[in-house]
């Protein structure tokens, strides 16, 4: 059948079907994932502190992001893998936002790139515009943007002023000229509903919400907070298994089990010894 395209993308979107979208950050989560059946997996930058152990997203470098990808890459087989570009990894200079971005898809396997946007546009449009030019397909990220958590103040929503406020009317029209440099779909985080589905409106390629609400046209969730690994406790996470528990308890049972040496029983041994 082969990978989820930026045609496939566009016909679910026309015909008005939901998208979906999780992340994953190594083969075999990745396998998982896409075999139940998501159209979208982003690598995300949230492997910093979701798969790496670091406080935020920051820390990430290129080299982490591209092996987290290429394992991503090399345990999918239908869904289409987005990689996220890490903090700094893009905007410093336009050849090298190109030569990070490129590494990607001829490196690690990607299908797509992500990056993330202020609301006034600015730099990264001019960086989208080229990516696009270069054959390099581009998700746009507007709203809670995480690279940007010190500059915002933390994990703010965005959008509180209302849908007629300035900062809308902003978000509106960043999101405009990420469509016309060629985004095949935009990320909308910690956005209010009335505030995302102005957005979502606005623009004719499809919005994928994370705590944007309900008038999107689909849904992402970090793949640790759907499994129960380490839930952050934001409004719009859905939990949907307890993997934490039952890791801890499957590790506890064999813990106790060496201990009492019942396992490895005969039927794990090569050649036993009959005593």
């Amino acid at each position: 059948m082969g990978r989820t395209t930026i045609r496939d993308i566009e016909a679910k979107h026309d015909a008005g079907e939901q998208l979906t979208m999780l992340t994953a950050y190594d083969a075999p989560i990745a396998r998982c994932v896409d075999a139940g059946g998501i159209d979208m997996i982003l690598v995300g930058d949230t492997a910093g502190h979701n798969h790496h152990g670091y406080d935020d997203t920051l820390p990430v470098t290129m080299d982490e992001a591209l092996s987290n990808t290429a394992a991503v890459a090399r345990g999918t087989e239908e869904a289409m893998v987005i990689a996220d570009l890490p903090f700094l990894s893009y905007g410093t200079s336009l050849e090298t936002s190109l030569e990070n971005a490129g590494k990607f898809m001829k490196e690690a396997g990607a299908d797509a790139v992500k990056l993330e946007t202020p609301p006034e546009g600015g730099t990264t449009v001019e960086i989208v515009d080229r990516l696009t030019e270069l054959g390099i397909p581009v998700m746009g990220h507007l709203g809670l943007t995480p690279q940007r958590m010190n500059e915002i103040g933390g994990p703010v929503v965005q959008g509180r002023d209302g849908p007629d406020s300035a900062v809308a009317d902003q978000f509106v029209e960043t999101a405009q000229e990420l469509v016309s440099a060629g985004v095949f779909a935009l990320v909308l985080e910690a956005v209010t509903e009335p505030v995302a589905k102005r957005i979502t409106e606005a623009i004719t390629v499809p919005t994928i919400g994370i705590g944007a609400g309900r008038h999107v046209n689909g849904q992402v969730l970090v793949i640790t907070d759907l499994l129960g690994l380490g839930n952050e406790g934001y409004r719009f996470e859905k939990t949907y298994a307890d993997l934490e528990t039952e890791i801890t308890d499957a590790v506890g049972t064999f813990v106790d089990d060496v201990s009492q040496q019942a396992y490895p029983a005969r039927e794990h041994v090569y050649e036993p010894i009959d005593e």
